[in-house]
């Protein structure tokens, strides 16, 4: 592990485990509200997705880093949201940011929605799944040509299908 890596991944887990958004430990206050192309209840979601998916897609928790199998896949294929399998992300935009989770430098077109996101203290932009609302990650201008983007993404959000 890069120094880089160790002081981006350890000050983000600072961060976040002060203000009880790692999983687990409890969510930030509320997810984006709709209306979605798909919607189900609460009891609905917690039938389809694990307890970790839960608290990430629906109340915006976040994974640890370097924990999602996702952050080390490097095939050709598609990357969709874990809550409706809608495609967000191809593989061809992933890179390896250091920061220990999945990251693309752009989203498929019309794949993702941005909201305003002040937790913690400071003005970052939420990225969410457009067709059911489930959170996704954090998108930031730090990112690699040729979009200067880095969609900072949770694993346990994200599935894998690899190209045929």
């Amino acid at each position: 592990m890069s120094r880089r890596a160790l002081l981006l991944g350890g000050t983000a887990v600072l961060a976040l485990s002060a203000a009880g958004l790692l999983f687990p430990g409890g969510a930030s206050s509320s997810a984006v509200e709709g209306p979605f192309e798909i919607e189900k209840t609460e009891a609905e979601w917690r039938a389809i997705l694990d307890e970790t998916e839960y608290a990430v897609l629906r109340e915006e928790a976040t994974e640890r880093p370097f924990t999602s199998p996702l952050n080390d896949e490097h095939r050709p294929g598609i990357f969709s949201c874990k809550g409706c399998d809608l495609p967000l992300f191809d593989a061809s935009t992933k890179f390896d940011s250091g920061t220990g989770w999945p990251s693309f430098y752009q989203p498929l077109e019309n794949a993702v929605g941005e909201s305003v996101d002040n937790a913690l203290g400071m003005t970052r932009t939420e990225v969410h799944c457009r067709r059911c609302g489930g959170h996704l990650g954090h998108v930031f201008p730090d990112g690699p040509p040729p979009t200067g983007l880095r969609y900072c993404m949770n694993g346990v959000s994200l599935k894998f299908a690899p190209a045929a």
